[in-house]
């Protein structure tokens, strides 16, 4: 059973963590800065107050466009906010407490990366390695597997990416795997043991062929020289793919 204090809690901390999220997604790319400064409107750049600073409701109260200059507000704000809110809502709702928290902290991290792989086919380290290190840590009060196979999993998972990167560039003269990549596959695998591995990559690498088949079939060129953000694809069917390892393994 859901518990809707808890869940309406956890909706409320992750639409106000979106909010930040959202900014760190957009600015990072950039080389701004996302903790230095107040929050200010690109376009005409006035300091926004706090009623403009209220996740989701703002901008639909604007119209999603600041209310000096009319600029239009990315999208992005209210997608990630509602998102986070989503996540935090299910994670504290059926896990109130440490269990939620940390599901909460996964599922905000792994949107975070799906959404800089998708834009940018960047997955930094400054997400990926804590990611990690969470999963070694705060992961043993979320997740059932012992910190054996934790370890094994996280070297593991990058291991098996590196070692198919390095391949490909002695076969081909080229890069066609980040070690971003590796480094989240790892993270994956600290937080949830190596036995769920094969079922993310499998269910990641269906998700790409399925991505590549869609934007064919609306006429998208396709060519050796098109990239396919697997980060993106492996945020996205992390959670699913241990659930299913644990139902097939169990």
């Amino acid at each position: 059973m859901i518990d809707p204090i808890a869940a309406a809690m956890g909706g409320i901390a992750g639409a106000i963590a979106g909010s930040f999220l959202a900014t760190l997604i957009l600015r990072w790319p950039q080389g701004r800065s996302v903790m230095r400064g107040r929050s200010a409107c690109d376009g005409c750049g006035r300091v926004l107050s706090a009623a403009d600073l209220v996740p989701m409701v703002s901008a639909l109260m604007q119209r999603g466009r600041c209310r000096s200059c009319g600029v239009r507000i990315d999208p992005l704000h209210g997608r990630v906010e509602a998102g986070c809110a989503i996540i935090g809502a299910l994670a504290l709702g059926f896990a109130p407490g440490l269990e939620g928290a940390g599901w909460a902290l996964l599922g905000w991290l792994l949107l975070v990366l799906a959404v800089l792989d998708w834009r940018h086919f960047w997955l930094p380290d400054a997400l990926t390695l804590p990611l990690a290190f969470m999963g070694l840590t705060i992961g043993l009060w979320v997740t059932a597997p012992p910190v054996i196979d934790r370890v094994i999993g996280a070297a593991a998972g990058y291991l098996c990416l590196l070692a198919l990167a390095l391949l490909y560039r002695l076969a081909r003269g080229r890069e066609g795997l980040g070690l971003g990549d590796a480094k989240l596959l790892g993270a994956l695998g600290a937080w949830f043991g190596w036995q769920a591995l094969p079922f993310i990559l499998l269910m990641a690498s269906t998700l790409g062929l399925m991505a590549v088949l869609a934007s064919m079939a609306r006429g998208g060129a396709i060519d050796r020289m098109t990239r396919i953000p697997l980060g993106t694809c492996l945020a996205v069917v992390a959670i699913p793919g241990w659930w299913v390892s644990g139902m097939l393994v169990s």
